[in-house]
């Protein structure tokens, strides 16, 4: 058993069918129109003996054919009024149709003369958007690193001491050559005549230079104790350097033996004559003396350092107190 035939809905005629049809109703419109006979039989009558006939509307055959063309088929050759839900959503525009003799007041003409069409436009925004005012970054304070004062270094006199103990040294070489010349002459070795050559002997032997060299350590040595002391412990300790100098001439003795080719015995011997030999006591009280006034001088210049790294620990405590400043 077949399905039921479901009716179709009947589909509008296309355009051109219908401007086909309009065609062919001017068409005949004309032929009709054409074919009209005149009346061969009738009698002349004078136009003033006729009475005038009463005027009646002519009917144009272009109207009647786009008429029955519109009854035929509504709203083909009229713009239907297009209508929208939301007027915020749309634009509507006005646009006069003109108007003609003929067709003005018929197919073509709205009723207040004007066609309206409405047509889609871009959509409106019902509610003013306020734009938010852009806050720009609170502007935070970058850190500022100062680098912190350094303490102050305090100034040391050991160096000074070394410098001063080079003239010492040179002034006791100096005393210690006429100690030995002057009593070369008591001893009547050295006269007028060879005392040229009796000064520089003495600069080519060990018993000479050793005792000069044992007193700059001593007296630099001491130095470095003291460093920035009184003046008193110069004088105090500076029997030290005189012993140190007395040790120099007797260690000067041995190596002018020399030493390493003598006996013990014969080396208590020279030790033993040189314990109260005149240059020995001459090397104490040399260094003694050459040490308490040189001394002086050392002391002297610690004080003035010393009230140097005074003021550089008070400058420094006044930086820390004000705090870091910025340099412009």
């Amino acid at each position: 058993m077949s399905d039921p035939e479901v009716p179709q809905p009947e589909r509008p005629k296309d355009v051109d069918d219908v401007v086909d049809s309009a065609n062919a109703g001017l068409d005949a419109a004309e032929a009709a129109r054409a074919d009209v006979p005149a009346s061969d039989g009738a009698a002349y009558v004078p136009a003033d003996d006729v009475p005038a006939p009463r005027s009646e509307p002519a009917v144009d055959p272009d109207l009647a054919a786009f008429e029955a063309a519109e009854r035929d088929h509504p709203g083909t050759f009229s713009t239907p009024a297009s209508t929208t839900a939301d007027a915020d959503e749309t634009a509507v525009f006005a646009a006069p149709v003109a108007r003609d003799s003929s067709i003005a007041d018929t197919a073509y003409a709205a009723p207040d003369d004007t066609e309206t069409r409405v047509v889609p436009s871009e959509p409106l925004v019902s509610e003013t958007v306020v734009a938010e005012p852009v806050v720009a970054p609170a502007f935070a304070q970058q850190p500022i690193f100062v680098q912190a004062p350094e303490p102050p270094r305090e100034r040391g006199n050991r160096g000074t001491a070394g410098a001063i103990g080079l003239l010492a040294t040179l002034v006791f070489a100096v005393l210690y050559l006429g100690a030995t010349l002057g009593l070369g002459a008591f001893m009547g070795d050295v006269t007028g005549e060879n005392i040229g050559q009796a000064a520089l002997a003495p600069l080519m032997t060990w018993g000479y230079w050793v005792p000069v060299v044992v007193f700059f350590l001593g007296f630099w040595l001491l130095g470095a104790f003291i460093n920035r002391g009184r003046w008193g412990l110069w004088v105090v300790f500076g029997i030290i350097v005189g012993l140190i100098a007395y040790g120099g001439h007797l260690l000067g003795q041995l190596f002018e033996a020399p030493f390493w080719l003598l006996t013990a015995r014969e080396g208590n011997e020279l030790v033993g004559e040189q314990l109260f030999a005149p240059l020995a006591i001459a090397a104490f009280v040399f260094a003694r003396e050459l040490t308490i006034w040189f001394g002086a001088w050392v002391a002297r210049s610690g004080a003035r350092k010393t009230e140097l790294n005074a003021e550089a620990q008070r400058e420094y405590e006044r930086t820390l107190e004000a705090g870091p400043t910025l340099s412009r």
